[in-house]
């Protein structure tokens, strides 16, 4: 399936739920269609969520629609990963009266093959040339980039965009992000794999989010990351790490650090107590 658009496929926001999203960002409806404005919203959408995979690590219910996003991210207190981050973003800038394609992507596609091609969405946006928008991979670009072949610099951080030896395009990630990079094609959607692999993800024992918690949240320099119980900030020119010692420190954690409302942050303590003495046996 090729070219199909965030409207097209009923991926946008009501006006109501533009106002309210645009509000959670601290952003309002004085946009232009323009790589500045889409530059302004891809910032503040990342400034204001959090990058979070709770649902998977715990086994709760998910979904691939923006609707469902809205709900959990906006009414809510709560982040989302790729299919959520993203795919909020791209419902909401539709909304606005951008072009969005939502892409078909893979994460680690390099190492695993072609069964990594749904595990991620990303999004196109087609204005003066294509751009990449990508709120989705917790700890990549901040701004939207040109859709095109060659290097990335941030915030002192170094991405590059690459042509695969099979024709894909191949996003790769910082020296110390957590997913080294992710695969994709400028004409390629194609929800039924989305659908399928938010499947896997979410529910398989070899699912890499199911017996690991990943939570990220950017910082003004870098980022905030927890996996499991360790805890990293990370700028271009450093990384600390420091441990969650109980399930108190973790409940804290959540709501200082990420600003997550989990009322089940206990249960969240005794998987990773579990996985701990898994792990060690």
């Amino acid at each position: 399936m090729t070219n199909a658009s965030s409207s097209e496929n009923g991926m946008t926001l009501t006006s109501g739920q533009l106002d309210a999203y645009l509000a959670r960002i601290g952003m309002d409806r004085r946009v232009s269609l323009d790589v500045d404005s889409l530059s302004r919203l891809h910032r503040a959408h990342l400034m204001a969520f959090t990058w979070e995979a709770l649902d998977a690590f715990m086994g709760w219910p998910s979904s691939i629609a923006p609707a469902a996003a809205f709900a959990k991210m906006v009414e809510g207190k709560r982040g989302g990963w790729c299919y959520e981050m993203n795919g909020l973003f791209g419902a909401a800038l539709t909304a606005l009266g951008f072009h969005v394609t939502r892409l078909c992507g893979g994460v680690n596609r390099e190492m695993i093959g072609d069964v990594a091609i749904g595990n991620h969405l990303t999004l196109r946006v087609d204005l003066d040339q294509p751009y990449l928008a990508e709120v989705g991979l917790a700890d990549a670009i901040v701004e939207p980039v040109p859709l095109a072949v060659g290097p990335i610099s941030q915030r002192g951080f170094d991405f590059s965009i690459l042509q695969t030896d099979d024709g894909w395009l191949r996003f790769n990630n910082h020296a110390n992000g957590l997913a080294h990079s992710f695969d994709f094609r400028p004409d390629h959607s194609d929800e039924a794999a989305i659908a399928a692999t938010l499947g896997w993800l979410t529910r398989d024992p070899g699912s890499p989010f199911t017996n690991a918690l990943a939570i990220l949240r950017h910082t003004a320099d870098g980022y905030v990351a927890l996996k499991n119980d360790c805890l990293r900030s990370v700028t271009a020119n450093s990384v600390s790490e420091r441990r969650i010692t109980s399930a108190d420190h973790l409940a804290d954690t959540l709501n200082a650090t990420f600003n997550l409302d989990v009322p089940k942050s206990g249960q969240v303590w005794e998987k990773l107590q579990r996985i701990g003495r898994d792990n060690a046996t």
